[in-house]
């Protein structure tokens, strides 16, 4: 039992569980593996363009973020492995800025995630494309349709696997399919299976590996895992590595998303 994606109290949107206790429901859960992979400090000169700028970690926080992991390693060893990780955001136009920060904090992390969160429209503006019902239908009317807000994220997903980010360029694409968090309140009947396929495709030359990430199972607009069940059946043809997370922002959220797995 590994979980890849888990989040801290050092997450401004997320709880103030301590680390202590996701451990020991890990370790009630059974796991073996846990990676903490918090939001990574956003890149120098980024605005979160979210209400309460609330979206990732404060870069001032990072060395006693790595400090705690550190303590919980030597607390539990012997018990579970625990991995020190980020969970990084690919964002379009801060590729220089992104291959800075890990060129400098990299060797801290024994693991990582490389997530799109962000997108830049045509007029160079950015929208959290995750963060509300309300922000997604925004998008959807500035994009122009749902179609238009779902082939710019996987083509921003795309363009994430292909860049260069340097020696510490996290090796798994965070929840390829987060597009579709919103999919019950707006529908549609493309399933963009050629933008989906050139990702897996890309995936699979860098050898590169997959979130399955549970986190859409308790979405009420999504009932899905990140990504899907057809899309996860290629990944195995392919012979992508998954690595299931939970993508929990609090304890409790452990093992959310592992009754749909059929691997």
């Amino acid at each position: 039992m590994r979980d890849g994606h888990v989040h801290t109290s050092f997450c401004p949107h997320g709880t103030k569980d301590k680390i202590e206790e996701y451990i020991e429901k890990a370790l009630q859960l059974g796991y073996t593996e846990i990676t903490f992979a918090e939001h990574a400090p956003l890149p120098e000169g980024f605005i979160d363009p979210t209400p309460l700028k609330d979206s990732a970690m404060k870069l001032d926080d990072l060395e006693d973020y790595f400090k705690i992991i550190e303590k919980a390693k030597q607390q539990y060893h012997g018990r579970i492995k625990i991995n020190t990780g980020l969970e990084v955001d690919f964002i379009e136009g801060y590729e220089e800025q992104t291959a800075a920060f890990l060129n400098e904090y990299g060797r801290h992390l024994n693991d990582a995630i490389l997530s799109v969160h962000f997108l830049k429209d045509m007029n160079g503006a950015y929208d959290c494309l995750d963060y509300s019902p309300e922000t997604f239908n925004a998008m959807v009317e500035h994009y122009g349709s749902v179609e238009k807000v779902h082939r710019h994220y996987y083509q921003t997903v795309l363009n994430s696997i292909q860049t260069d980010l340097g020696l510490y360029k996290p090796k798994r694409i965070g929840h390829i399919t987060l597009a579709n968090k919103f999919r019950l309140r707006f529908p549609t009947e493309n399933t963009f299976t050629e933008e989906i396929t050139q990702i897996l495709e890309k995936v699979s030359e860098h050898g590169y590996e997959l979130d399955y990430n549970g986190a859409g199972t308790a979405k009420p607009l999504c009932r899905e895992p990140y990504p899907p069940e057809w899309v996860i059946k290629q990944t195995i043809t392919l012979g992508i590595p998954l690595v299931y997370g939970s993508d929990a922002h609090q304890a409790k959220e452990l093992g959310q998303g592992l009754g749909s797995m059929r691997l």
